[in-house]
């Protein structure tokens, strides 16, 4: 897939800024770079860049070749090989952040002899160079796309092969069984050092089964979810909303009905980004606007990923709270998302049991709390988490892997399955070996050792260009 060319592109955003980059890889960057830079102010200077030390930053301006123009003033600067993201001679042009100087540094760059790079053809050569695995390569558009702290930190992780390292038990043990198995059946007459068949599927599946677990939760932190305060009108879900922001974001009234409209805003909950939606009371109504938020309330319903069910505990619950629980308890199986129960007003001297809307949704946990002072939202914040989750524990570690990554893994371990259930059931030991090489084989589609040309392009045509 990679070629000789040296290539370039701008690595920077578009748009005005203080800086942008123009970036350079390949056999003949220091070459190029000789031909558009001079270094130095007044009467400048032309550079050769192999007779300078790597890694140093040197101060000059772009020129145009064919007139010697100037461009732009810059600093450039210069990496030799091996020691770069690519394992490529690279120069890197900081020029001011505009429009129209990158453009014409990158016009001038092109015309002395580098090709445009493709999205995502650096990282593509830093992996096919060995400077990166496959999950190392994909973690960098995790970084990139990271919203949350704690999604960044799981990035970075992986960026320093914190997958990989995940999976080699797995990998390890898959490679040993399968060397014992194809020995044994290759020499049955020599003497083989036996392995413990047995004991190597379990350490492959534990690694796998513990990727696998803290993926959902990966996810999350990787894309976030939407979550969706429903219940009836004047229950406090603006309220609510306010105080999950530490802002007042929802206008909030003593009047029923005062958000006709779904709010949408974002939170950071405890490292995953979700977005919480402040949905108009749902009630039956003959007012036109009304109806109209209650059915765009009855849609961010069904398209969430969890639902926080509002209730009042001042007063007892009504026609339409239980009309709500209803409509949450008669959902198709497949369409069910978790329910958490907020009891709300909390600060208010009037309690009533709201055991009728428990029992209709048995599986729901149930959070007192008062909006108004903050009381519960802690104990709120750790039931919505564990409902995205999953119920995943405290102590699963997240795994930040796509969709292609969770799909090969779980892949591998059913493969570990079946080599462990036909293990039970007294199948040859030369028989095994086909799960075991398919097991590895979905492994190594992970790890980048076993990747077609159609799966790397379709990986990294999903990053700009210039990274």
């Amino acid at each position: 897939m990679i070629d000789s060319a040296t290539i370039v592109a701008i690595a920077t955003p578009p748009g005005e800024g203080g800086i942008g980059v123009v970036r350079i890889s390949g056999p003949e960057a220091a070459a190029i770079a000789d031909r558009v830079f001079r270094r130095g102010t007044g009467r400048s200077r032309p550079v050769a860049l192999r007779t300078i030390d790597s890694h140093r930053l040197l101060y000059g301006k772009i020129v145009d070749p064919v007139n010697d123009e100037s461009i732009d003033e810059v600093l450039l600067g210069w990496m030799a090989a091996p020691h770069t993201y690519t394992r490529e001679d690279t120069v890197e042009f900081s020029c001011h952040g505009g429009p129209v100087p990158l453009r014409e540094t990158l016009r001038v760059v092109i015309e002395a002899g580098a090709r445009h790079a493709e999205p995502g053809e650096f990282t593509l050569r830093a992996f096919l160079n060995g400077r990166l695995d496959l999950t190392q390569a994909e973690a960098v558009l995790n970084v990139i796309g990271a919203r949350t702290p704690e999604s960044l930190r799981v990035a970075v992780s992986d960026l320093a092969g914190d997958l990989t390292r995940r999976l080699a038990p797995a990998n390890a043990a898959l490679v040993g069984l399968l060397a014992y198995l194809d020995a044994s059946a290759d020499f049955p007459d020599d003497e083989i050092d036996t392995a413990d068949i047995d004991l190597g599927l379990a350490a492959a599946g534990e690694a796998l089964s513990d990727v696998v677990a803290g993926s959902r939760a990966g996810m999350l932190l990787r894309d976030g979810a939407s979550v969706a305060l429903v219940g009836r009108p004047n229950v406090g879900k603006s309220s609510l909303l306010n105080a999950m922001l530490r802002a007042d974001r929802a206008i909030v009234t003593p009047v029923a009905g005062t958000t006709r409209d779904v709010i949408a805003e974002t939170v950071d909950l405890r490292g995953v980004p979700v977005t919480l939606l402040d949905t108009a009371g749902i009630v039956e109504t003959t007012d036109l606007v009304e109806r109209i938020g209650v059915e765009r309330s009855r849609r961010a319903l069904a398209t969430s990923a969890a639902l926080v069910l509002v209730l009042d505990g001042s007063v007892p619950p009504g026609d339409d709270d239980l009309a709500l629980a209803t409509t949450l308890r008669d959902r198709p199986s497949e369409s069910r998302t978790p329910v958490v129960i907020v009891i709300n007003k909390l600060d208010l001297p009037d309690r009533y049991e709201q055991t009728v809307i428990q029992r209709m949704l048995p599986e729901a946990p149930v959070v007192e709390l008062s909006a108004t002072d903050g009381t519960g939202l802690d104990a709120l914040e750790k039931a919505l988490l564990e409902a995205l989750c999953g119920g995943a524990s405290d102590e699963t570690r997240p795994a930040l892997i796509s969709a292609r990554q969770q799909a090969a893994v779980e892949r591998a371990l059913r493969h570990i399955q079946d080599a462990t259930g036909a293990r039970a059931a007294g199948v040859p030991q030369d028989l095994l070996a086909t799960s075991v090489r398919s097991a590895l084989h979905a492994v190594g589609e992970v790890t980048g050792e076993q990747v077609d040309e159609a799966v790397l392009r379709e990986i990294f045509s999903r990053f700009c260009i210039g990274k």
